[in-house]
């Protein structure tokens, strides 16, 4: 009985709680209106996924098919972002998942989901990293003429998607990939304040840059080289077919993960019932009729065979013969991974502090620097094993675990509304999700089960040990520490989240 409140495995912080530390002295400034979510919301889902992805999931899983896998992908997110929204309007202190089921599942699944996290960030940053090397190596050659040691910008592991195996290579490390993330990391110790401006700037490059590879490789597209839309399945499951489409799928949700960013800002939304679903559904919907569009033109453009590296809109490009279409894709890409990679690795620090603070990690992991303000310990770690990752990994692998963590996440929140529906049904809702507490929740956790389904053994083999590694630790540590107890005050629940 003595444990019952503090260690219960299933206890949960109020919503009151967590809420009412946005009125204090850590309040933020509602300065954000729909036009800056949606700039926020395709700013943060625009880079890895459109510039890297969508050639690794053609290549291996699904060809010309690719298209459907981004529409069954963006539905899947839609259902997931439409319950983030009503969590994140009803929460809107620091909007991360970790958060969230806190509030509606308790100690331990909130664990799961922040240890989960983890992984989303560490990796995603680390595919993100190896996307940015991709260009930026072809951008460095095509303007100096110099060649590059290829041992020094691939990784030395190589991944078959026929037979799962991972491979040797015979190169060192990629190089690019690792001196980016470092630089990142220092920058971000030092500190960084993004402004909605420079953002929404990022964001006109990004889609400008797409929107010409649009229109300049689209004579060149050849029907051709769409048959067939769907190539016949390799006698495996996700080796093409319909099997490759939904694991494709799941590669490629990867894509999609940046719209959080929109539900992180609730806090600072002058009017979060109009404005979060807003920003959330359009950059959605922007940012899926892009990807088509994209994925269209370079299926069209070039055979989904070709497309197995980590620069596939470059080999679209290179087959037009523009070779300022090549500039400007590269200076877009560059630009738009650089981007994503600072908010990724900007956002892993605050799910170590956040647990740290709840006494889940060491103290250490909390701590802030004396003169910059940032938590320097996590940054430092995070970009030192995005680093290494990111140096010794293939996108394929990295891709994969960033996606099938974020499906996790996604089946967890969209169950977390149906929960707080249920244990606390009078509580303010700014925004609902509409058809009810169980229409979208179920078909957002539901979809999300289904794609991690058919994401390959490797990845959930690897998806298990990470959360056993995890459970350990909780058992061992976190448990024995949490903070949980009637020490929990809106005053200091402030300062941890």
């Amino acid at each position: 009985m003595m444990l019952k409140s503090r260690r219960s495995l299933f206890a949960t912080k109020s919503v009151e709680q967590l809420v009412s530390h946005s009125e204090g002295e850590h309040r933020m400034k509602r300065v954000l209106g729909a036009a800056d979510l949606v700039a926020l919301g395709i700013g943060a889902i625009i880079g890895s996924g459109i510039f890297v992805i969508t050639g690794a999931a053609a290549a291996a899983h699904a060809g010309p098919a690719v298209v459907i896998s981004f529409l069954i992908a963006g539905a899947v997110a839609a259902f997931a972002a439409l319950c983030y929204s009503e969590l994140a309007a009803m929460i809107p202190v620091s909007g991360s998942a970790y958060t969230y089921t806190y509030a509606t599942m308790g100690e331990l699944v909130a664990w799961i989901i922040g240890w989960d996290l983890i992984l989303e960030y560490l990796i995603g940053a680390s595919a993100v990293s190896v996307g940015w090397s991709g260009y930026a190596t072809t951008f460095f050659m095509r303007v100096t003429g110099v060649e590059l040691p290829v041992q020094w910008i691939h990784a030395p592991l190589s991944w078959d998607p026929g037979t799962g195996s991972i491979q040797w290579t015979g190169n060192y490390v990629n190089l690019p990939a690792v001196a980016i993330t470092l630089f990142m990391t220092a920058v971000l110790i030092v500190g960084v304040r993004e402004s909605a401006r420079l953002n929404i700037g990022i964001v006109f490059v990004k889609i400008a840059v797409l929107l010409a590879f649009i229109v300049a490789a689209a004579p060149f597209v050849r029907p051709d080289n769409w048959q067939p839309f769907v190539p016949e399945n390799h006698g495996t499951f996700g080796a093409f077919g319909p099997s490759g489409v939904f694991q494709a799928a799941s590669v490629v949700f990867f894509a999609y993960i940046g719209f959080d960013a929109v539900s992180t800002a609730a806090q600072e939304c002058r009017n979060p019932k109009r404005d979060l679903p807003i920003g959330i559904i359009v950059s959605l919907a922007v940012s899926t009729v892009l990807y088509i569009a994209v994925a269209l033109v370079l299926t069209g453009v070039v055979s989904y065979t070709t497309l197995k590296v980590p620069d596939p809109i470059d080999v679209g490009v290179a087959a037009t013969g523009y070779e300022w279409l090549q500039v400007v894709v590269d200076i877009g890409a560059i630009a738009g991974l650089s981007s994503v990679l600072l908010v990724t690795l900007l956002g892993q620090p605050r799910i170590f502090l956040a647990m740290a603070r709840d006494g889940l990690l060491p103290p250490w992991a909390a701590r802030i620097h004396p003169r910059y303000r940032t938590p320097y310990v996590t940054t430092a770690i995070t970009g030192s094993v995005c680093a290494v990752v990111g140096g010794l990994l293939p996108i394929e692998i990295l891709s994969e675990l960033t996606s099938i963590g974020t499906l996790f996440a996604f089946s967890l929140v969209s169950l977390g509304v149906m929960i707080l529906r249920r244990k606390q049904p009078d509580l303010p809702r700014p925004f609902m999700v509409p058809f009810g507490p169980y229409v979208i929740p179920l078909l957002g956790a539901g979809s999300s089960a289904m794609l991690m389904y058919t994401a390959t053994t490797e990845t959930l083999i690897r998806l298990f040990v990470w959360m056993a590694i995890g459970l350990v630790i909780y058992f061992a540590y976190g448990r024995r520490h949490s903070r949980l107890d009637d020490n929990v005050t809106p005053t200091n629940l402030t300062s941890r989240l």
